[in-house]
């Protein structure tokens, strides 16, 4: 009977544990069920949502990989920026460079200038009248002198270029304050210092008061040595920006040539004129001839034709400073041109600074491309100019309300 209820009620035992097994292993397995379904839903729902999941292992290569873009894409960007900055400051750098070298230039000429003419006052060497009369407008700044080449015969000369293209007067003070453009006949002394002839010209000067005296004694062979006076005169009086030399049998147009100077006033060293490079005349007896033939060989060197040139300030200072070692040749145009070989000089080729006479000037000017300058080739001037000056002015002159409206 003990036996008995013992296996009575070990059987029912057995069967609870089974069930509780079982019901476990049925919970486990529904949970895991569910798990794989789960995690199988939330991936086709993302990816068809365009979500993609990723492990952390991607998490962190895509995190590379994005900053490695990202770093490239600024590394390229900082270089754009800084190779446009370096561009752009070197663009600069060589601008101030040139302004500066322009301006230490100047400085080292009048400095130069300024010693010549000291050493002139303590030598006692005769001082022009101009330079002591007019110290205190040498402060002022101009932007051109035009010198008008003369001789002590060439008084009805001189009266026709007042009469045309050279203002007169309150016109020409006019020009000269508003404009800043001073225009001068420009001659010496005779052989006999006060003489008739030097006389003469004082009685003019003070009629018109547009002559500028040299210390100078004039000449036809002393053309070269009148020249580097002009200029080392003029450049000690007026502080200009241009220095020009023209014959009193030439047209000018001054608005003209004040525009066309205009365009350079940026570049240093300027010599400008109609170049040209002719043969050496050796023969004697013959107008130009260069008793110094050998030195040039047949041709001589690109130069400007002597009839009208302009040279920047920094030349004519050059001149100045230098005037006591610089070689004349017979043709003063040559002499011009030689004293600036081996210098850093841009020579500039205007062919409207030697334009013909009518027709030539006239239809250049109905054209719309007025000439700086006209005279007759064959005469190395205006043929005739004191009766045909005035015709020339009326066909090929620009107007005078032209160089009131001027802007330079």
């Amino acid at each position: 009977m003990y036996f008995k209820n013992r296996g009575a009620t070990e059987r029912p035992s057995k069967s609870v544990v089974s069930q509780k097994w079982s019901l476990f292993l049925c919970l486990v397995g529904s949970f895991c069920a569910g798990m794989i379904f789960t995690n199988r839903i939330w991936t086709i729902s993302e990816t068809e949502g365009g979500i993609t999941r990723t492990t952390t292992v991607e998490a962190e290569k895509l995190k590379l990989v994005s900053e490695g873009c990202i770093t490239k894409f600024l590394q390229q960007k900082d270089i754009k920026l800084v190779s446009k900055d370096i561009f752009g400051n070197v663009s600069k750098a060589n601008h101030a460079i040139e302004t500066l070298d322009k301006t230490i230039s100047n400085l080292e000429m009048e400095l130069a200038a300024a010693k010549a003419t000291q050493e002139l006052i303590l030598s006692g060497a005769p001082i022009s009248e101009e330079i002591e009369k007019d110290e205190s407008r040498r402060k002022r700044k101009y932007f051109m002198v035009v010198g008008i080449n003369t001789a002590f015969s060439s008084r009805k000369r001189r009266d026709s270029v007042r009469a045309t293209w050279m203002p007169q007067g309150d016109k020409r003070r006019k020009l000269e304050e508003e404009k800043g453009i001073i225009i001068r006949f420009v001659i010496g002394h005779s052989a006999t210092l006060g003489g008739i002839l030097d006389r003469a010209i004082e009685a003019e000067d003070k009629n018109h008061g547009d002559l500028l005296r040299l210390d100078h004694i004039e000449g036809y062979l002393e053309l070269s040595a009148k020249t580097k006076t002009y200029f080392a005169t003029a450049v000690n009086l007026w502080d200009a920006e241009y220095y020009i030399k023209v014959d009193d049998d030439v047209h000018v147009n001054i608005a003209t040539l004040g525009e066309t100077l205009a365009r350079h006033r940026k570049k240093p060293r300027i010599y400008m004129g109609c170049m040209k490079s002719g043969p050496v005349l050796w023969r004697k007896g013959v107008r130009y001839h260069e008793p110094e033939y050998w030195k040039f060989g047949d041709k001589y060197f690109r130069h400007a034709t002597g009839q009208i040139y302009a040279i920047s300030k920094d030349l004519a200072t050059y001149i100045s400073a230098n005037q006591h070692v610089l070689h004349k040749y017979t043709n003063e145009d040559v002499s011009l041109g030689a004293w600036f070989i081996g210098l850093d000089v841009q020579h500039i080729d205007d062919r409207r600074l030697c334009c013909g006479t009518p027709p030539d000037c006239e239809w250049k000017a109905q054209a719309g491309n007025v000439c700086v300058a006209s005279f007759d080739w064959t005469c190395s001037g205006i043929c005739r100019s004191v009766d045909r000056i005035k015709e020339v002015h009326r066909r090929c002159g620009e107007g005078e309300n032209a160089l009131w409206k001027a802007t330079f």
